[in-house]
């Protein structure tokens, strides 16, 4: 009687046979891609920041009403806290350098990028609340930032749930038939 193999063993296993990747070098690569996915994502954090940091000193600024100003605050919070979680784990692998935790890092690297998207969810949806108050009007900012969080969670949130579970439900660990 076989003993139940975890999705961590099968995945171990299949990177081993189809790779030729063991365990450390799948979270070397890993983590190389995280990064890439990172600063993908960085870059254009650190755009919408600059932006915000330079709106502040602007002649326009000043007539904002006392909601704009409360969404402008809340932007640019979101964009600290969204960079912040962002550069996470290259400050932990700084920390951990030469440590042999490079698996551990990639899971809270995993971690931190998630709550870093999700951060940047809400900082996008509070950028275009504020833009949109002021382009077009309250009514139509609410309907903007829906329309965007809803099509946020079904692009960032359920293909991937769906692809992840139809990749479950597939025989993908195993070798493919003759």
């Amino acid at each position: 009687m076989s003993t139940p193999t975890t999705m961590t063993d099968e995945t171990e296993d299949w990177n081993t046979r189809h790779r030729a990747e063991g365990p450390l070098n799948r979270a070397d690569r890993n983590f190389a891609e995280l990064l890439q996915e990172l600063r993908v994502v960085f870059t254009g954090v650190q755009v919408l920041f600059g932006f915000l940091l330079t709106m502040s000193v602007s002649e326009r600024f000043k007539e904002l009403d006392d909601f704009q100003h409360g969404m402008f605050v809340t932007t640019l919070a979101g964009a600290a806290a969204t960079s912040t979680l962002l550069v996470a784990p290259v400050a932990a692998h700084r920390f951990l350098f030469r440590r042999n935790r490079k698996r551990e890092l990639v899971r809270a690297g995993h971690c931190l990028a998630m709550a870093g998207l999700g951060f940047l969810a809400l900082t996008l949806a509070a950028g275009l609340m504020l833009v949109l108050d002021i382009a077009v009007g309250r009514v139509a900012s609410i309907i903007g930032v829906t329309v965007l969080l809803s099509g946020t969670l079904v692009l960032w949130v359920l293909v991937p749930l769906g692809l992840r579970r139809d990749s479950c439900a597939a025989p993908v660990l195993s070798d493919p038939a003759p």
